[in-house]
């Protein structure tokens, strides 16, 4: 038996087929009212898409708006992987990691 590929072992080709498997099956989820199994793929393509992105575009003590969550911003302390690790500027006091690709750059 064969174990899926890891997003962080997959082609940038393999995460696009991956991701777009994801969001018709995620379409599907949403269209039955399977509010569970949706959200869970939501969260799946977030980290496939991570994996297309190139962590090094994204810096310690920048501010990102978070996509999904209008209003609300995050600044990186450091990045680890895919992930982004700092504070919600909404007076959130606990650190947490994000992954990149919920992050969008301020112009």
């Amino acid at each position: 038996m064969e174990r899926e590929k890891r997003y962080s072992e997959m082609s940038e080709y393999e995460l696009t087929r991956e991701i777009a498997g994801l969001t018709e099956k995620a379409r599907k989820a949403e269209q039955l009212g399977i509010v569970n199994e949706y959200a869970v793929l939501e969260r799946k393509i977030i980290m496939a898409k991570s994996y297309l992105l190139n962590p090094d575009d994204f810096h310690a003590d920048e501010v990102y708006r978070i996509k999904g969550d209008p209003g609300a911003y995050f600044k990186i302390d450091y990045i680890d992987g895919v992930f982004a690790w700092g504070y919600r500027m909404t007076g959130g006091q606990n650190q947490e990691a994000l992954p990149i690709s919920m992050l969008i750059k301020l112009t």
